[in-house]
């Protein structure tokens, strides 16, 4: 509910303009598990007169029912609304609450404590403009509390209130309160938190929330409320390079050409040069359309439409900045990465990347060091689970405009995207480019893939054969070797054994050493296909998000997919390698259809199932479907 105003009584249109133009504050909060930020927030909202009456009634509901503090209201279920956050009594996903006051409006995050929930707290926190850390008094500065001022501080938060909560259970002793703030302080300095503002509070009992309390006469800085209201707003995204992500091209007619976004960096006015990037290309600001009419000037926060004085090539994902202090480009960058889902990172598997409007392919390198964010020390890593933080470089499919994310949050602030669920599995901050992605080019040659093929006489391509451990992959793959050698085909059998003894000696069986192996297999049958050979590759390749990126490699109509779909019974009958035994017996760890996933085409070009068929009758299946294809004559 809206603060209480005279003038929503006398007069309602001065109310309403005076309302449109205040100030917003997006801030957080976050702790430690039980430090009372619910309970916080739901006490600012009610001492403020911030609550609709059936909502009280509500809540006195609630509380009898399922609260914690006896015949008292819990303050705490005005934001914990999840069955299961009541049931346990922590908060579990994100809670956001709008409200205003006579000074300012406010959106509110109240992030989980739970170090599980840590993907729900950097969520909510990246786009908070500050943050209310929570202390509990009795407990002082503990591992979470260090956890979120960690991922406060990385994302680039720099207004922090410390409310040292429960005073009243410690008979709001300034020795207590006085060591925590030292405590807290010293942990701040090391991870660059320079505004940091101590309050002294009971949530429950309502002390320094809105009014100065009798109970802390020692205290003479700000209520929490009074401390909101008048944190500085950062004018950094006003006062910054002009930046706009087009969201989309706005064409309504044969006369009218725009392109429509939000403004997320510093001001343009018309008449202002200005850069599209990645192409580079130049134009003029001629007018800043809104669905009110047109605009003298836009700043960050805004959603606008500019038409430009030249007819220039933009489209959706592109960048329109300021011509004289454009954004960089780049396509491989050094970033920290926060992981974000139950399925670990896997280093070298094709993701999808969102930043801004634009979305790209992604591969994420082994971490340089995963972050501990209790105590700070780089740990090394080969990947990253759930909720972990490291520093890793990214290489991208394509050159995209960028600011490093200590300039702009929003240039420079990604997602990670899962390209077979598209769930966010990860989001992450852009450090700098790596120099390498400046001065690495591709280098013409005059000999290319389609002068190798003529000379060969042949048309190249791949074939993929995937399956179980003792489907048949290798035996199959040799005879249609074979017989492609007998027909004068330029050939080259690549078998998942034997690269292990060279190429992929270093690589281990784990889910990330797996999606390692397959991406060098398929970027060396990506250089055979350009030399102009058919290259035959047998792998078990559990994974189809590496079976999709060695297509991709290649270009349409050279990728053929063999599936030998042989039913895991009978490979572990005929367990030609005593695998399967070992596996069992559990002196095999991480094999695949045992205790490692095995994830069979969906639209194989070929499928043969040596349960029923003959190694011979599948090899003449396989060579039959390549002359289908125009592989071979």
């Amino acid at each position: 509910m809206a603060h209480a105003s005279d003038l929503i009584a006398t007069d309602i249109d001065e109310y309403l303009t005076s309302h449109q133009y205040k100030s917003l504050l997006r801030f957080i909060t976050c702790g430690s598990v039980d430090d009372g930020k619910s309970t916080l927030i739901g006490r600012l909202l009610y001492e403020s007169h911030l609550v609709f009456e059936d909502h009280l009634a509500q809540l006195a509901a609630d509380s009898a029912k399922v609260g914690t503090q006896g015949t008292d209201l819990d303050f705490a279920l005005l934001l914990d609304g999840l069955t299961a956050e009541r049931e346990q009594g922590i908060t579990i996903d994100v809670a956001y609450r709008f409200f205003s006051t006579e000074r300012r409006k406010f959106i509110v995050a109240d992030t989980p404590g739970h170090e599980q929930y840590t993907r729900n707290m950097v969520t909510g926190a990246s786009t908070a403009d500050a943050a209310v850390l929570m202390v509990d008094a009795r407990k002082g500065v503990l591992t979470q509390t260090r956890r979120h001022s960690y991922l406060v501080s990385l994302l680039g938060i720099k207004h922090v209130a410390v409310a040292v909560n429960k005073m009243d259970l410690v008979d709001y002793s300034h020795e207590i309160y006085d060591a925590i703030c030292a405590e807290f302080l010293d942990f701040a300095g090391r991870i660059g938190i320079d505004h940091v503002t101590f309050i002294p509070v009971s949530a429950l009992k309502g002390d320094n929330i809105t009014e100065p309390s009798g109970h802390t006469p020692w205290y003479h800085g700000p209520t929490l409320m009074g401390h909101l209201e008048t944190v500085p707003v950062d004018d950094e995204a006003t006062s910054s390079p002009f930046r706009m992500p087009v969201q989309w091209v706005n064409r309504p007619s044969h006369d009218f050409r725009g392109f429509s976004g939000r403004v997320v960096g510093g001001t343009v006015k018309p008449g202002d040069p200005v850069r599209v990037l990645p192409a580079g290309t130049t134009s003029t600001v001629e007018r800043i359309v809104t669905m009110d009419g047109d605009l003298h000037e836009a700043v960050a926060g805004q959603s606008v439409t500019l038409t430009l004085s030249d007819e220039i090539d933009a489209s959706r994902g592109d960048l329109i900045c300021a011509a004289d202090s454009p954004a960089e480009v780049a396509d491989q960058f050094e970033a920290h990465v926060v992981w974000m889902h139950e399925d670990e990172m896997l280093p070298g598997r094709p993701y999808l990347m969102k930043i801004g409007t634009r979305t790209v392919g992604v591969t994420i390198a082994h971490p340089k060091y995963r972050v501990d964010v209790n105590t700070l020390d780089h740990l090394a890593a080969h990947t990253l689970a759930l909720n972990e933080i490291g520093v890793c470089n990214l290489s991208l499919d394509r050159a995209i405009p960028f600011d490093p994310y200590s300039t702009n949050r929003d240039t420079g602030g990604f997602v990670i995207i899962d390209k077979l669920t598209q769930n966010t599995v990860g989001a992450g901050l852009l450090h700098f480019a790596l120099r390498r992605s400046h001065n690495i080019h591709w280098q013409d040659v005059r000999v290319d893939k389609g002068a190798r093929a003529e000379l060969n006489g042949q048309q190249p391509g791949v074939v993929w054969f995937t399956g179980l451990s003792g489907s048949g992959k290798s035996t199959i793959a040799d005879i249609v070797e074979a017989k492609l050698h007998a027909d004068g085909v330029r050939t080259y059998l690549l078998d998942g054994d034997n690269v292990r003894h060279g190429l992929n000696r270093d690589l281990g069986f784990t889910d990330a050493d797996r999606v390692e192996n397959i991406r060098r297999i398929a970027e060396v049958s990506a250089l055979m296909v350009d030399a102009g050979i058919v290259v035959v590759v047998s792998f078990i390749s559990p994974f189809r998000a590496e079976r999709q990126l060695a297509r991709d490699r290649v270009e349409d109509g050279e990728f053929i997919e063999v599936h030998v779909d042989t039913p895991l019974e009978v490979a572990e009958e005929r367990d030609p390698k005593g695998l399967y035994a070992k596996a069992r017996a559990g002196e095999l760890a991480n094999f695949t259809g045992i205790d490692s996933p095995y994830e069979p085409p969906e639209a194989p070009e070929v499928r043969v199932n040596t349960s029923v068929m003959s190694a011979e009758g599948a090899a003449e299946a396989v060579v039959e479907a390549l002359r289908m294809r125009g592989i071979i004559g």
